[in-house]
């Protein structure tokens, strides 16, 4: 582990090309090379389609786009640019344009490595069975800049808040309480972590015995909305379905409205663990929420899948095996206190 003197650095960059909570879990290393070197400028390159997650965040100086083509056009005039650089992503192209404007590199060993970088490059070697945000500070625990912070990072406009209740008041839901999310599907490719849409179904009918006015959002893309319909149909008076026709920004300040969000292992259940609401999130054996969920979060209830730890498949063991009945009781637990807390206040 190196240590850098403060004045000597003056600029730099961190590479993160990944999915939404792939790009969000990098939040606590950008926050630490700020809270390291504060009077250096901090630039973030994202994915195009990643960038907004991370706008409006405070430690970032410079937010900008970046893939492994267009990595290929940048840093070729004379100088370099930056004195220190964080890549994560393993495209040899993103870690080459590195090189080129950086004069200290830090990446992961496990990615193709260049031949020579004239003593500039850092690989670091990944430490597996960890919490996804402590692999991450690696890089940044490397260069001597240590994180006590390990929060997700997220944040919401004044006017994004704003928009959100206009929606709801639009739809004569901003005076329903509680507001429940529900992020009922991930994306395609990880479909075995889907939560059974009667269980979701189940959790509706017994919040509902509890409160009667709740009002219960739908979150997700378009293809979530298809697949929620039936409890749309089922709960007309109290499920809306917002998944599909919001940005993720929007989605993100409906988030930030309510009282509880219930969500299998996804991006948006990154967002939320950022945005601190109260949440109870749902995790595959093969991805467990002892490496994934919101660290340091108090509203976060984490719920493992029982074959957590053994040796069950994707195929054999899907995520019905988490009973209706224990997030229900997860969820009702945290409705009670924040009932309890609105009473005080």
């Amino acid at each position: 582990m190196s240590d850098i003197a403060s004045d000597s650095i003056r600029d730099i960059l961190l590479i993160g090309v990944a999915r939404i909570g792939d790009t969000l879990l990098l939040t606590p290393a950008m926050r630490a090379l700020k809270q390291r070197y504060p009077a250096a400028r901090l630039t973030v390159l994202a994915h195009p389609k990643r960038c907004e997650v991370l706008e409006n965040l405070d430690f970032i100086d410079t937010l900008g786009p970046i893939t492994k083509n267009t990595a290929l056009l940048k840093g070729w005039l004379p100088g370099r640019q930056f004195d220190l650089a964080f890549v994560y992503g393993r495209d040899a192209a993103l870690l080459r344009y590195a090189l080129r404007c950086s004069q200290r590199v830090y990446c992961f060993a496990d990615q193709e490595l260049p031949a020579a970088a004239d003593g500039r490059l850092f690989p670091v070697e990944r430490s597996h069975g960890v919490h996804a945000v402590r692999e991450r500070l690696a890089l940044v625990e490397a260069a001597g800049v240590q994180a006590s912070d390990w929060r997700l990072a997220y944040s919401v406009t004044p006017a994004e808040r704003q928009a959100a209740e206009q929606l709801l008041a639009g739809r004569g839901a901003l005076g329903r309480r509680p507001r429940v999310g529900l992020q009922a599907f991930s994306f395609p490719t990880k479909a075995h972590r889907d939560w059974p849409l009667e269980n979701f179904s189940r959790l509706i009918e017994r919040v509902l015995d509890a409160h009667p006015d709740a009002l219960f959002l739908i979150l997700g893309d378009a293809g979530a909305a298809v697949r929620a319909k039936p409890l749309a149909e089922r709960f007309p008076a109290h499920v809306e379905v917002v998944a599909g026709n919001q940005s993720l920004r929007a989605s993100a300040a409906l988030m930030s409205l309510l009282d509880l969000y219930v969500g299998v292992d996804t991006g948006p259940t990154h967002i939320a663990g950022a945005l601190g609401v109260p949440m109870v999130a749902m995790y595959h054996h093969l991805y467990p929420g002892a490496n994934l969920a919101p660290l340091q979060n108090p509203q976060c209830t984490i719920v493992e899948h029982p074959a957590t730890g053994h040796s069950a498949t994707a195929a054999t063991s899907g995520m019905e095996a988490i009973p209706a009945d224990t997030i229900t009781a997860h969820a009702l637990e945290h409705l009670a206190l924040a009932a309890a807390i609105g009473e005080k206040s």
